[in-house]
């Protein structure tokens, strides 16, 4: 076995903490701002559009992304139910439900490793294959990931984002 393999074994789980305890962070009481609501809802569909786009002569991976979208859509519907919302004055703040976003990310970030550790291991190879895009990108494993994290999020902040608007202002609290 090379040194860097194993190096790669034991960074591996070392590297999935981190990203753990740094999605973790995300997920904690925080002051909703318009601005981040209406970036999401906006940003968020245009990427699953664009990602969508990419694929329309590919229609299992099509249909991969779409079964994503929708999963990821009705997870942020529900996340959305079980977060805590408040105003206090002209302030609003909120505190998601944590467990679907966290597995999301992390789901994601699984994916990427993955690819990374696919590349890493076809380079070790006495004959490196070139990695096609059907392999990487258009890849079931890829997209559904992509798919529930981008229309999660989308979802959640299109929610966020009616629950703003549906607020009244109230006087400041001293």
């Amino acid at each position: 076995m090379l040194t860097t393999t194993l190096a790669l074994l034991i960074l591996i789980p070392l590297l999935i903490w981190r990203i753990y305890s740094r999605v973790k962070r995300i997920f904690v009481r925080q002051e909703s701002l318009l601005w981040r609501h209406t970036l999401g809802a906006t940003l968020f569909p245009l990427l699953l559009l664009a990602a969508a786009a990419s694929l329309l002569p590919d229609t299992f991976a099509l249909a991969c992304l779409g079964a994503g979208a929708l999963g990821g859509a009705w997870l942020g519907v529900f996340a959305l139910k079980k977060t805590r919302m408040e105003n206090l004055g002209r302030r609003f703040f909120f505190k998601p439900y944590d467990r679907f976003g966290i597995v999301l990310c992390l789901l994601f970030a699984a994916r990427v490793l993955h690819i990374g550790v696919e590349i890493y291991i076809n380079r070790q190879s006495e004959v490196p294959q070139p990695l096609s895009q059907e392999m990487v990108l258009h890849h079931p494993l890829s997209l559904v990931p992509f798919g529930l994290l981008i229309a999660y999020l989308a979802a959640f902040s299109i929610g966020m984002l009616r629950w703003r608007r549906a607020q009244p202002t109230l006087p400041e609290v001293e």
